[in-house]
């Protein structure tokens, strides 16, 4: 085999190895949940995907974008509300990417920018709200602001789909504090409940005695009524004066043999 052929066979080997390295940096497989903004030198040509893609290697550059529902924990933040009060508060927000070429054109890291907006709207939020309505208007917290973060990131092309307002701290003085203003009411609607029941039973027994006042015979049975009730109670011998009041009302009875 002379040298030329040699040649020859070695040129064409290493045309095809060029070729198949091309043709695979050509080719790029794109998700189901993704979709791949294309820069051809610079400027964008388009959204592809998913599924295989042609790109003109060391010319076109892809941006894959993830369209799946992303999470973002925001860290606690250390807040002082309007009736200054320290709380640390944190929160969970959910989006996701609707306009992959939105995403990549109006803003260099949306991930970050996302993050950074929550971080500061809430602590624009909580600082205008009194530590009451935080502790008992969390829903309404949520709402707020996503609210608030759908207006900003509108334009970035995402869509904030829930916001979570996770946990609220307090600092162990204010916990102590507000326990002792829970017991404290507990003990005021205790003795107002009392005193309810007291004013209530004084109101009847104010008409029983008008009663018993006007009909001196219900009087004389009520209370041999409760001399029966105590003689009920065990073993013992009650001496109790008995005036003409008390003959007077048994005659009463022995003339009305109907009652």
């Amino acid at each position: 085999m002379s040298a030329s052929l040699i040649g020859d066979i070695i040129g064409v080997i290493f045309l095809l190895v060029i070729a198949i390295i091309l043709l695979t940096l050509s080719l790029r497989v794109i998700a189901e949940w993704q979709k791949a903004v294309v820069l051809r030198l610079g400027r964008v040509l388009g959204v592809k995907g998913p599924g295989l893609i042609f790109l003109i290697p060391f010319v076109d550059k892809p941006i894959v974008i993830d369209l799946r529902i992303v999470n973002v924990d925001v860290p606690p933040q250390t807040i002082v509300t309007k009736d200054n009060v320290t709380v640390t508060i944190d929160a969970v927000v959910y989006y996701k990417v609707i306009d992959p070429l939105k995403a990549v054109t109006s803003v260099s890291n949306y991930q970050t920018a996302v993050l950074n907006i929550s971080q500061t709207s809430l602590r624009d939020i909580i600082g205008q709200m009194e530590l009451d309505e935080i502790l008992s208007k969390r829903e309404e917290i949520n709402k707020k602001l996503q609210a608030i973060l759908d207006e900003v990131t509108e334009g970035w092309g995402i869509k904030v789909t829930n916001v979570t307002v996770r946990d609220i701290r307090l600092s162990q003085e204010l916990l102590s504090a507000m326990a002792e203003q829970a017991k404290a009411e507990r003990l005021r609607r205790a003795k107002i409940i009392l005193s309810e029941g007291e004013r209530q039973a004084a109101s009847i027994l104010s008409e029983a005695s008008t009663f018993y006042q006007n009909n001196s015979v219900a009087l004389q049975l009520r209370f041999l009524e409760m001399l029966s009730d105590i003689s009920q109670r065990g073993n013992m011998v009650i001496v109790v004066p008995a005036g003409q009041e008390l003959y007077s009302t048994l005659s009463v009875l022995k003339t009305k043999p109907n009652t």
